[in-house]
């Protein structure tokens, strides 16, 4: 099983990150954080690293629907969709998290409407790119 719903697009990295931030609204996600994860390399470590950005997308009603299941899901959340360019050629693949995934390591049965709920939206998501 998979842990991630993957799609490649010919685009540039911002219109990658654009176009996902767009998406994930018309489904109900406000991206949370971003972390602009080639920028936080060259000032911690002082390493070249290519395009890469994590964007943590939360879908409020899913998230509090599973809060109220589980307490501590927070430690699984936001859903993180990546944006990244490995060169130069015009290719970024954006992937996103499978919710049902990673709730599979939480033993709360009453979770699985909610992961499965956020794992058809953000495929939508991937799928509609």
């Amino acid at each position: 099983m998979s842990y991630y719903f993957s799609k490649t697009l010919e685009t540039t990295f911002d219109e990658g990150v654009n176009l996902i931030t767009l998406k994930l609204k018309e489904k109900g996600f406000g991206v949370l954080t971003e972390i602009d994860l080639k920028a936080t390399l060259k000032k911690k470590l002082d390493v070249d690293f290519y395009n890469y950005k994590i964007l943590g997308a939360c879908n409020p009603k899913l998230a509090y629907q599973a809060l109220q299941s589980e307490d501590k899901i927070g430690t699984m959340l936001p859903c993180n969709v990546i944006v990244q360019q490995k060169d130069e050629n015009g290719v970024v693949e954006i992937s996103a998290v499978d919710p049902m995934s990673s709730m599979q390591a939480v033993e709360n049965e009453n979770l699985g409407a909610v992961a499965t709920e956020a794992q058809a939206l953000l495929k939508e998501v991937i799928d509609s790119l």
